[in-house]
């Protein structure tokens, strides 16, 4: 990928919906450049999908949190195949540092968060976990 790749995946991150003619515009090369580079990235994997973002407090009820897990030994295999089970899990990440594995997880309410939490500290494998609860989120435009 070179610099015109990294700037046309900057504008699509920003707004995927922005047309092939505006992003040729904004690039200053040809609408055809743009589409063969479009083309290129989604048949190579770089880009896998396009998605719609929501504001932050368009889902009000639902509560956010992320939980950093600790992993006893070598038994992270297993652990990530637990948690990509648990319906309320939405991404899970390998980390470095303190904690091995970083895991979103949606609730519809407090009550539900504190349910999730008991059943992931409960999975075998899992040394220690500490939760943080979305508050805000601020974008960078």
């Amino acid at each position: 990928m070179d610099a015109l790749d990294h700037n046309l995946l900057s504008l699509l991150r920003n707004n995927a919906r922005m047309s092939v003619a505006d992003l040729a515009k904004e690039l200053e090369v040809s609408r055809a450049t743009v589409g063969n580079r479009i083309k290129r990235l989604e048949q190579s994997g770089v880009i896998v999908g396009y998605t719609v973002r929501l504001r932050p407090d368009a889902k009000p009820k639902e509560i956010t949190a992320w939980v950093s897990i600790a992993v006893e030994g070598d038994r992270t295999p297993e652990v990530v195949r637990t948690l990509l089970g648990e319906p309320a899990v939405t991404s899970l990440h390998d980390t470095n540092g303190r904690w091995d594995l970083l895991a979103e997880v949606h609730a519809a309410s407090i009550t539900e968060l504190s349910v999730v939490l008991e059943r992931v500290r409960k999975i075998k494998g899992i040394e220690t976990t500490e939760t943080s609860i979305h508050l805000q989120t601020f974008c960078v435009e």
